[in-house]
């Protein structure tokens, strides 16, 4: 199998998801890429923008790819490797100073932004700002999608059953995303690096940050048919759900995982239930992004035996 190397240029940048995007690279299904990424801000270093920006074709988080993949078909599903993520050695979190559900409800969108800056020290695995908070490191990619087969434009920040601005914590080196594909091709593109975030990202950023390399490997199931991402993490199995209403995304997240696990086990959907209300965690992905709302279901590995 090939490995690709995309390097960061502007013919391989782009902030938004469009099925009329031509992709800058074709790989086969088995073939790995290594990823250079910036922050979702665009920033080449900390206070430095991209130069090269595009008003039109660059409104949202900075994107890399997309990648075309042989063979995909829409109705296929499209897994994802998570080989190798190194951040950069800076980034930045914010908070406050603007409207949001969050910000209006906790009364900060009005008056100042709180800026942390970062230095990452890989060697510790530890996140430090200028404040002298310490933060463990825990890198993720909060962007990882392909577009919908909607033509036209798409914005980058909310997240979609073809993936996108997914921003949950556990797609850690070691996991497998499983993407339905809605597109010729696939499309897939990644950026919005995170070195750690905690569950539901309740200020509107996590420590962002751009990736030096992001190694994935790409894999297509044929015959995998599926209306909700799933994935394998080292946390356990885990089902999205995405909606404007975070208890319908909650609902989502856990029919597909009662789904999983009848697959899993030969389960009638009540038995599902029952076990579920036993071994499966509901949590809140993010509360943030675009007014949708995200909520994953993880079951472990050992929670259910005897079948």
């Amino acid at each position: 199998m090939a490995i690709h190397v995309l390097p960061l240029e502007r013919r391989t940048l782009h902030g938004q998801f469009s099925r009329d995007i031509a992709p800058v690279l074709t790989i086969d299904s088995g073939d790995s890429v290594h990823f250079t990424t910036l922050d979702a801000g665009w920033n080449v270093a900390p206070g430095k923008k991209y130069e090269l920006r595009d008003n039109d074709l660059d409104r949202g988080h900075a994107l890399c790819g997309p990648i075309a993949i042989r063979g995909a078909e829409p109705g296929m599903t499209l897994e994802v490797r998570i080989n190798q993520l190194r951040p950069v050695s800076w980034g930045w979190t914010r908070a406050g100073g603007w409207s949001s559900p969050v910000n209006d409800r906790l009364g900060v969108a009005q008056g100042e932004t709180l800026t942390l800056d970062w230095a990452l020290d890989h060697e510790n695995g530890t996140a430090r700002d200028q404040f002298g908070h310490t933060v463990k490191l825990c890198p993720f990619l909060g962007v990882m999608g392909m577009p919908p087969s909607e033509p036209g434009s798409h914005p980058t920040a909310p997240p979609r059953t073809t993936g996108g601005n997914i921003d949950c914590k556990e797609l850690v080196v070691g996991s497998s995303l499983f993407l339905p594909i809605a597109v010729p091709l696939g499309l897939f593109s990644t950026g919005d690096g995170h070195a750690v975030q905690g569950d539901g990202e309740v200020s509107t950023t996590a420590l962002e940050c751009g990736m030096e390399l992001a190694d994935l490997t790409f894999l297509l199931h044929k015959d995998m048919h599926l209306t909700t991402p799933r994935a394998l993490t080292p946390a356990g199995r885990i089902t999205f759900g995405f909606h404007q209403d975070l208890h319908e995304a909650t609902m989502i997240a856990l029919d597909a995982m009662l789904e999983w696990m009848g697959e899993l086990h030969g389960l009638p959907r009540l038995n599902a239930l029952a076990l579920a209300s036993l071994a499966v965690d509901l949590h809140v992905t993010q509360l943030v992004n675009a007014g949708v709302r995200g909520a994953h279901a993880i079951l472990s590995y050992d929670a259910i035996g005897g079948v």
